[in-house]
């Protein structure tokens, strides 16, 4: 299997290229479709005992760096684990994964629900490379994120994460997927839009809650805030045919 690949499907709408670095995520998000994507259990997917760096990860990577080196498509960090989940302060396997991205020309996009420890670590390097960072944000509570995402960091956190990534001059973008709370998603984008340059706006898939939910109304509302701010956007694919449906 490689390291870099081109993804499919709706992870497409992310990222041309991308690259997963670890087996396994500690975040234990509720709603994460890693686990079935892998085929792993739910919770051995999110146990500390099976959590790990894919085998060989960083010599592949070296070898499928320097391959496409100078490669303009960015490439995403990660979709199947989250590269700044707290046993990379052990490892660094991130780090040096950045270095190698960097050494042959490539541009690495982060997309974490990581803290400011990370930002605060590997700024030099992403500076160096004009990586992208970019945070998945579904919550304001701190109490409800903990229900959601108990091994995630809060979302002030990861405000803070997108705040320090802006003012290194980083690119910034956050991914409003998956909504779990519509008028949430709402506040944070007032929250962040002095420092986040793009919003990618989609709805939440595989579970109940997303039947209670009026996904024309979150399209419009969020179409509106983002209006009235004058931020860019991108509205997936899966959000955009609820604009179809009539009123």
């Amino acid at each position: 299997m490689p390291i870099i690949y081109e993804p499919r499907g709706k992870a497409r709408e992310y990222s041309a290229l991308a690259a997963n670095l670890y087996k396994g995520c500690s975040h234990a998000c509720e709603y994460c479709f890693a686990p079935s994507a892998t085929f792993t259990d739910r919770l051995t997917f999110s146990n500390k005992t099976y959590i790990r760096p894919r085998p060989g990860v960083l010599a592949q990577l070296a070898k499928e760096a320097k391959a496409i080196a100078g490669n303009p498509n960015p490439i995403l960090l990660s979709f199947t684990s989250d590269v700044y989940q707290p046993v990379e302060q052990e490892l660094g396997i991130t780090r040096q994964a950045l270095e190698t991205l960097s050494a042959n020309r490539l541009r690495p996009q982060i997309l974490t629900k990581g803290g400011p420890w990370a930002i605060k670590r590997d700024a030099d390097i992403l500076k160096s490379c004009n990586g992208i960072w970019a945070a998945t944000l579904t919550l304001d509570n701190p109490e409800e994120s903990l229900k959601w995402e108990p091994g995630a960091a809060l979302p002030a956190e990861r405000i803070e994460a997108l705040r320090m990534a802006k003012g290194v001059g980083l690119e910034t973008w956050v991914s409003l997927e998956p909504v779990l709370d519509p008028d949430a998603a709402i506040r944070l984008i007032h929250a962040t839009h002095k420092f986040v340059d793009l919003y990618k706006v989609g709805k939440l898939n595989y579970h109940p809650l997303s039947k209670t939910i009026d996904w024309r109304k979150f399209l419009l509302d969020a179409e509106s805030a983002l209006d009235a701010l004058g931020k860019a956007r991108y509205i997936k694919i899966d959000l955009e045919a609820f604009r179809r449906m009539a009123e």
